[in-house]
């Protein structure tokens, strides 16, 4: 490849859950439901931070909650309960792709100097169930997913590296774009070095995450020309 043609492609990272669609509530109400069936009994939720984290790491924090350890075995059992009831759920709730997404993923995916991936603490097949469902899966090449780490913080590197292996490219941080909707999302980018793209379309206001000092900030993606402007010149 070209190094000097080369050098000038980003790698842009999409959170999933409140930044490319909302699920109508169908991620939660499977998970809800999978802890119910894999452990036996009600948990209540409120402890359980959803928004930004992980599915391992929701995975443990509900075990503990439900007196069990947080083995490999207990993990995976759960986890895997949860994505066949998000399967089954999927097409039962009234969720959508937030505004602009199509257009922008479409301008961004003609555009030879974009790479489009993900950074989601989704697991890769609860990745490939959503995002399947609302006809978006494919806009992406790789990513990096719960299965990868528990801790969000860790996943920014594993995508990094992942470039590199999956497509012989080299990426410094300066040229990877996090995109997310929670405070997570941006101190996921920010340990990493990486440019920080916050959107409030997610639980987290646009004052909220303004706090949080992203690099770019928007009210949602629909203006897909307006957001190239900014983070794609």
């Amino acid at each position: 490849m070209d190094t000097a043609s080369n050098s000038l492609k980003r790698l842009y990272l999409f959170d999933i859950d409140g930044t490319l669609i909302t699920s109508g509530g169908a991620g939660e109400a499977s998970l809800k439901q999978a802890t119910k069936d894999f452990c036996g009994k009600e948990i209540d939720f409120s402890p359980v931070t959803i928004a930004g984290n992980t599915d391992t790491g929701i995975a443990r924090h509900l075990l503990s909650l439900a007196g069990m350890e947080s083995t490999d075995h207990n993990i995976m059992g759960l986890l895997d309960c949860y994505l066949s009831r998000l399967a089954e759920r999927i097409h039962q709730h009234d969720g959508r792709l937030l505004p602009g997404i199509i257009p922008l993923l479409e301008r961004m995916e003609q555009r030879p100097d974009c790479l489009l991936a993900l950074l989601t603490g989704n697991l890769l097949r609860g990745a490939e169930v959503k995002l399947g469902h609302y006809g978006v899966w494919h806009y992406f090449a790789f990513g990096a997913f719960a299965d990868d780490h528990h801790v969000r913080n860790e996943l920014g590197p594993i995508a990094q590296a992942r470039a590199v292996t999956l497509h012989g490219e080299s990426f410094p941080p300066e040229r990877i774009y996090v995109i997310g909707d929670t405070p997570r999302d941006i101190e996921c980018g920010k340990i990493f070095g990486a440019v920080t793209v916050a959107v409030a379309t997610g639980h987290y206001s646009r004052e909220q995450l303004a706090s949080h000092h992203p690099d770019f900030l928007f009210d949602d993606l629909s203006d897909a020309e307006a957001v190239l402007d900014a983070i794609a010149p």
